[in-house]
């Protein structure tokens, strides 16, 4: 499991296996990775980057179900709280 002190290695990491032209299905694994590591440090957006770049490599892996509760988490609207 990760750690909010470890994110930024698992991010730094991920980036040097990309620019080694690493084999797909390990990509697809470190940048599933690197989108847990950015969800942990509060970046919605890379995450979600990072998950749609996991999923052009593997389609039915995690980070489709990682993108999609994301997204239901940010689309979340909460009726009671805007009309009191």
């Amino acid at each position: 499991m990760l750690t909010e002190s470890k994110s930024d290695q698992v991010i730094a990491a991920v980036d040097q296996l990309a620019t080694a032209g690493t084999d797909c299905a390990v990509m697809a694994q470190a940048y599933y990775l690197r989108g847990n590591a950015y969800r942990q440090l509060g970046n919605m957006r890379q995450a979600l980057n990072s998950y749609l770049e996991s999923m052009e490599l593997d389609p039915d892996g995690p980070a489709a179900q990682a993108y999609r509760t994301i997204q239901e988490i940010l689309n979340f609207y909460d009726h009671d709280l805007y009309n009191p």
